[in-house]
């Protein structure tokens, strides 16, 4: 089934674009607003980037992705590049920088591919014969894993992050040895093991993130990385997130899927912001904040459909038994629910807001703007719940605070 079949129905704002074209003037015509993605041509092997109208579900670009240098990343928002089929110069301009990257990144991991492919078996051998299996994980091979992860080139990263997908185990045996070396004081291995998570990090696969962001592993992966051989003092970041970090609901959450979410959203925004800020490529950053807000989406649109949730959380409001610091975090948790639907399609964030209207959200608005305490009544003004220019804050990924809700931080 080819991508022309597609619809871009799940769409949310991060992949929302402008196609532009250079006329002969020298002046960047407009050729349409739509939702951006990768995919295969159809009958084919190529991959090529598709953009389709956000109105009418129409075509406004196909482009096969070129294994040469033609890209242009420009002012976090923008890629170009020069169409032969065109014959005239092409660009996206991005909603959102992440919405950007995630796609720069898309392209990067397909030329990748293509230089991958058009090795020979000869060539792939000399380049680095290790990876023609991969050493079990034990005390003994942390050497040559950590040889084999960071010391590789774009057809070995391909490699590599096949062997690592292949074994389901790997991460559990990691983690396992990394626990072990934390018992044994094993400093040598502990640094070992920081080397190689970072590496494989930095290999930037949605599918590995996947895995080691579930919530079996990833305050073990976040514990590894306490011990940068680069920093003098061993970090608390587990401690941090046990101890100091806690998840206060304005309005509990029965769905484990929504709480999961939430939760991986906060740590993966922490590793992203504090544990390795000055390690992550820029490509590895927009991977990350895509997560964010592809979680923030999946969030938003879980609880939106939630009826019970949604009559339970205006009914707190409206409680006359309520405190008033209760009927604070209400308004601020309602304030960000409604600003972090803005990555929502349009027709289900008028659905939503009509839902909300229904259920007196007017109300409550008018209530927060006669409040004496002042960042109340900024959370209740109308302009910031449904029209707010300046980007919302990102649920759950501000590691200046110590409490968080779905909102936010305290």
């Amino acid at each position: 089934m080819g991508a022309q079949e597609k619809s871009p129905g799940n769409a949310n704002s991060i992949q929302r674009v402008k196609v532009y074209r250079l006329n002969d003037d020298g002046k960047w015509d407009d050729q349409g607003t739509g939702h951006v993605t990768v995919d295969y041509l159809e009958r084919s092997e190529e991959l090529a980037l598709f953009v389709f109208d956000e109105e009418d579900n129409e075509t406004l670009l196909l482009h096969r992705i070129s294994p040469g240098g033609i890209y242009r990343k420009q002012e976090d928002t923008i890629i170009s590049w020069r169409d032969s089929e065109y014959s005239t110069e092409l660009a996206l301009s991005f909603q959102e920088n992440t919405g950007c990257s995630y796609i720069w990144d898309h392209i990067c991991n397909v030329q990748r591919n293509m230089h991958f492919s058009s090795l020979n078996n000869e060539t792939f051998h000399t380049m680095n014969s290790e990876l023609r299996e991969f050493p079990a994980v034990e005390l003994s091979t942390l050497p040559i894993i950590l040889k084999t992860v960071t010391e590789n080139g774009l057809a070995d990263q391909m490699r590599l992050t096949e062997f690592i997908l292949n074994d389901q185990d790997f991460f559990q045996k990691l983690m396992e040895l990394f626990r072990i070396c934390e018992d044994l004081e094993n400093i040598d291995g502990l640094h070992m093991i920081f080397k190689i998570i970072k590496g494989i990090i930095l290999l930037n696969s949605p599918q590995v993130f996947e895995k080691i962001f579930g919530d079996e592993l990833i305050m073990d992966i976040i514990g590894s990385l306490e011990y940068d051989p680069d920093v003098p003092q061993v970090q608390h970041y587990r401690n941090f997130l046990k101890e100091h970090v806690v998840f206060k609901e304005a309005i509990p959450i029965k769905n484990p899927m929504v709480l999961s979410k939430i939760h991986q959203t906060y740590r993966v925004g922490y590793l992203k912001d504090v544990v390795l800020a000055r390690v992550l490529d820029e490509a590895t950053v927009g991977s990350l904040s895509s997560i964010v807000h592809s979680n923030n989406a999946t969030v938003i649109s879980l609880l939106k459909d939630d009826s019970t949730f949604i009559q339970e959380l205006f009914s707190r409001l409206r409680s006359p038994t309520a405190s008033a610091e209760s009927k604070k975090n209400l308004v601020y948790f309602l304030h960000e629910f409604c600003s972090l639907s803005k990555s929502l399609q349009m027709v289900q964030q008028l659905r939503l807001f009509r839902d909300l209207m229904n259920e007196g959200i007017f109300d409550i608005i008018t209530d927060a703007l006669q409040s004496q305490d002042k960042k109340l009544v900024l959370a209740g003004h109308p302009y910031t719940v449904f029209e707010s220019g300046s980007k919302p804050s990102v649920l759950l990924c501000c590691s200046a605070g110590r409490n968080y809700t779905f909102r936010t931080f305290g």
